[in-house]
């Protein structure tokens, strides 16, 4: 994954000017981007983020975006969520833990900012599970609902599993 690192990031800057915008709001409460560089924080700000959820290695983030000190003196709550990249979902336990995350800004009002590296795949997985369970959608509804926001996201085959064991988790508890 550190490898293809800087030359899909590159890919991405690139394409997000012609066809691509670096973030989207999905809800009142959920912004789905890619990687937060440090010179769009104050558009960020702007944009009542009082949350961020990194899906990205702390390789990924160092140098580019801000850190946890950094994001912290803008007022802003920084959870990294820790997931490789090309593919891969983020754990079961990081789903809860991120969208509890989400359920507690929006409780306050606040929006948080949820990315990766592309706001494509890892991200968009721990947004589907928030609106799964608070919108009370399946996993093609919550994928359909953010594509309507966000064209460009594209979910892989152990994306999608994720998606499945957390929609079914949801429904065993209603059923218990």
């Amino acid at each position: 994954a550190r490898v293809l690192f800087f030359p899909s990031l590159l890919w991405i800057v690139a394409t997000e000017s012609r066809s691509r915008r670096w973030f989207d709001r999905i809800d009142s409460t959920v912004i789905l981007g890619a990687l937060p560089f440090k010179s769009q924080t104050q558009k960020l700000i702007d944009e009542n983020v009082k949350g961020v959820i990194t899906l990205n290695e702390e390789f990924e983030t160092k140098h580019l975006c801000n850190s946890k000190q950094e994001w912290f003196a803008w007022g802003v709550t920084q959870l990294r969520l820790a997931t490789v990249d090309f593919g891969n979902a983020p754990s079961f336990a990081q789903l809860l833990e991120g969208v509890k995350f989400i359920e507690d800004m929006r409780s306050k009002g606040d929006s948080v900012y949820v990315h990766c590296k592309a706001g494509r795949g890892r991200s968009t997985t721990l947004v589907a599970c928030y609106l799964m369970k608070n919108k009370n959608l399946n996993p093609e509804e919550a994928h359909l609902f953010i594509k309507s926001k966000r064209p460009q996201i594209r979910l892989a085959s152990q994306q999608w599993i994720a998606l499945q064991q957390f929609h079914d988790h949801l429904h065993q508890k209603k059923n218990s």
